[in-house]
C-alpha cells in the first residue's frame, strides 16, 4: 500500500541455542536482570552464504520487565566485529524503522556503507526487536484483507471500517492474550541494554532510522549515562506518538503537492499535464475523479481515486517521480500505451535484502508489531467511534490528499490499555539528528521537533534532500561526512549544519546503496 517498498532486512536461519552462564564480576546477583545480563550468547555462522564474519545468536530477555522471574521471550541478535588498523571504540547497534522491519542482518547492510575508518571501530551489531522475525514473533492471525490497512473516510464505508479495526483488536488479543501488552518501545528499549550488558559493555553507540529514531531517544531517556555515540536519522516527532505521527503524512504531503505542481508546470512539454501550477493540480484532480468513476487497470489491478491519493502521496515528494507516474496513469486512463513503471502500484515483490533467506516469520508479522507498538505505546488513542468520523472529515478538507486516510479509526480505538505511560522525550544528551527537507515519511516538521526536544542534540538538514532516509553509501555526501566524523570522534558539530542535496539524496537523480529505512509490507511505517 506504500509507494516505496523498500526491502524489511530479514534475518537469517538463528538456530543456536542459549548458552546461559553468569559471570558474576559482571553483575551483581542483587540486580534482578542480573541473569539476563550475564548471559554468553553462542555466536555462530548466520549463514554460508554470507561473510563468515557475520555471526549469529540468541538471547532471553523478560517479557514483562516488572516481573523479570516471570516468563522470557527469545531475541535473535547478529554481530561483524570490529577489525583493521582503526582502533575499537565500542560496539554500535542498528535499527531500520518500522515498528516490525527486521533488523537482523544490518551489520551486512552497514558493513557495505560505513567507510573502512568508521566501521572497523566497532562491532556492529543488529537484532530483530522484541516480536519481530526471529525473536519470539508474534502474529494476530489476519488476513490479506485485515492487513490493508489505509482506510480512506466514506459515509458508506464508515461502519465496515469500525468493524475491520475491531476485528483486528480483537484477533491480536486472542491470538497473543497479555503478550501483546508487552510489545513496545520502552521495553526493545530495555531490551537493547540487556544486548549492551551481554556484549560487556559500558555504554553503546546506536544509527536508528525512522521508527528506529524515536527507539534511540527512548532509551536515551530510560539510559542516559549508558548512551554513547547515538545517530537519529529521518526523526519521529516524540511529542506525536502516535496518532500524531500518522496524521503528519497529510500535513507533510500538501506542500510536497504545491511544489510539485510547480515544478510539473515548468515542464509540461515533458508530461503535459499542465503549463500552469493550478492546471497540474486539476490534471490531478480530474484524473482521481476518473478513477472514481472507472478504475484504471492496470498489472491486474483496478485503481481507483483513493488508491491514486494513498499511493501517490509518498511520491509527491519527489517530483520528477510523480510526474512521471500521473503522466504514466493518465496516458493508460486514456488507453494509451507506456513503458513507465508504476513503483508500488505495480504489485511487485521487494527486492530481497542482504542475508534474507527464505525461512519467514508469520504473514502478518510486521502488521501486528505495527499495531502492538502504535497501539501500546501511548493511551492516547480516541475511544469514541464518532471522533474519528469528524477528523476525517475535518482532516480530509483541510489537507485533501490524504488527511481523511490519517484520521481514520484504527484498531487503536479498541486495543487494551497500554502497561505503562508513554516515554516524555526531553533531556540534554549530545547526539546527532540528520533530516531531508523532502521526506514523506518523517516530515520536516517531525524531524524538528525530535531536535527540539532533545536540547542538546545537533542536527544536520539537508536543503532540497528528497526520500526518506539521509544516511548512505556516498562519502562525498555532505551529512554523510558529517555523521562519519561524529562516529569516528565523538565530536558533534559545534552548531546546526544545513548541506545541500546531493545527487544520492535526491531521489529521481540517484539512489541510496542501502535497503533502509524499512517500511513493513502491508503496514504503514515509519
Amino acid at each position: 500500500m506504500r509507494i516505496r517498498r523498500l526491502a524489511a532486512v530479514l534475518a537469517v536461519g538463528v538456530t543456536a541455542t542459549l548458552v546461559p552462564a553468569l559471570a558474576p564480576a559482571q553483575a551483581s546477583a542483587a540486580d534482578p536482570l542480573h541473569g539476563f545480563h550475564n548471559q554468553r550468547p553462542a555466536w555462530h555462522r548466520c549463514d554460508t552464504s554470507m561473510p563468515a564474519a557475520y555471526q549469529c545468536a540468541t538471547i532471553d530477555v523478560p517479557l514483562d520487565y516488572s516481573r523479570p522471574t516471570g516468563r522470557t521471550i527469545t531475541l535473535a541478535i547478529s554481530r561483524m566485529k570490529a577489525g583493521g588498523s582503526a582502533e575499537r571504540h565500542g560496539a554500535i547497534l542498528f535499527n531500520p524503522g518500522g515498528p516490525g522491519a527486521n533488523g537482523l542482518a544490518m551489520p551486512v547492510a552497514m558493513n557495505d556503507t560505513m567507510p573502512k575508518d568508521v566501521r572497523e571501530r566497532y562491532d556492529l551489531i543488529g537484532f530483530d526487536p522484541r516480536g519481530v522475525g526471529r525473536s519470539t514473533p508474534v502474529t494476530c492471525g489476519l488476513t490479506a484483507a485485515e492487513r490493508k490497512v489505509e482506510h480512506p473516510y466514506r459515509p458508506e464505508t464508515f461502519n465496515h471500517d469500525v468493524t475491520w479495526a475491531r476485528s483486528v483488536a480483537e484477533k491480536c488479543r486472542t491470538e497473543n492474550g497479555d503478550m501483546l501488552r508487552h510489545i513496545t518501545t520502552r521495553n526493545t528499549a530495555r531490551d537493547m541494554d540487556v544486548i549492551r550488558a551481554v556484549l560487556g559493555e559500558k555504554k553503546i553507540s546506536y544509527l536508528g532510522f525512522s521508527y528506529g529514531t524515536y527507539l534511540g531517544a527512548v532509551y536515551t531517556q530510560m539510559f542516559p549515562q549508558r548512551t554513547d555515540r547515538f545517530v537519529l536519522d529521518s526523526a519521529v516527532d516524540p511529542a506525536r506518538v502516535w496518532r500524531g505521527m500518522i496524521q503528519v503524512w497529510a500535513e507533510g504531503a500538501e506542500p510536497a503537492f504545491a511544489r510539485w505542481t510547480k515544478w510539473t508546470a515548468q515542464r509540461d512539454r515533458a508530461y503535459h499535464l499542465g503549463s500552469t501550477p493550478a492546471a497540474v493540480k486539476a490534471s490531478f484532480w480530474d484524473l482521481v475523479a476518473r478513477a472514481d468513476r472507472d478504475p484504471i487497470p492496470y498489472e491486474n489491478q483496478k485503481l481507483s481515486g483513493d488508491d491514486l491519493r494513498a499511493g501517490l502521496r509518498p511520491q509527491f515528494f519527489s517530483p520528477i517521480e510523480a510526474a512521471e507516474t500521473v503522466a504514466a496513469l493518465k496516458a493508460v486512463a486514456d488507453g494509451k500505451p507506456t513503458s513507465h513503471r508504476i513503483v508500488g502500484l505495480d504489485g511487485a515483490p521487494a527486492p530481497r535484502s542482504p542475508g534474507e533467506t527464505d525461512a519467514q516469520p508469520p504473514a502478518d508479522n510486521g502488521s501486528a508489531v505495527f499495531w502492538s507498538v502504535v497501539c501500546g505505546d501511548t493511551a492516547a488513542w480516541p475511544r469514541r467511534i464518532d471522533q474519528y468520523r469528524r477528523d476525517a472529515i475535518q482532516d480530509k478538507a483541510r489537507h485533501p490528499l490524504y488527511g481523511d486516510f490519517g484520521s481514520n479509526i484504527t484498531p487503536c480505538a479498541f486495543w487494551t490499555g497500554p502497561a505503562e505511560p508513554v516515554t516524555t522525550v526531553h533531556n540534554d544528551v549530545r547526539l546527532l539528528t540528520v533530516q531531508n527537507q523532502w521526506d514523506p515519511q518523517t516530515p520536516l516538521v517531525s524531524g524538528l521537533g525530535m531536535h527540539r526536544t532533545l536540547t542538546a542534540s545537533r542536527m544536520v538538514y539537508v536543503e532540497g534532500g528528497e526520500g526518506h532516509g539521509v544516511y548512505s553509501g556516498d562519502p562525498r555526501a555532505c551529512a554523510n561526512r558529517a555523521v562519519n566524523a561524529y562516529l569516528s570522534t565523538g565530536q558533534l558539530p559545534t552548531r546546526d549544519l544545513t548541506c545541500e542535496a546531493s545527487g544520492s539524496q535526491h531521489a529521481g537523480l540517484g539512489k541510496s546503496t542501502v535497503p533502509i529505512p524499512h517500511r513493513v509490507p502491508g503496514a504503514p511505517g515509519f
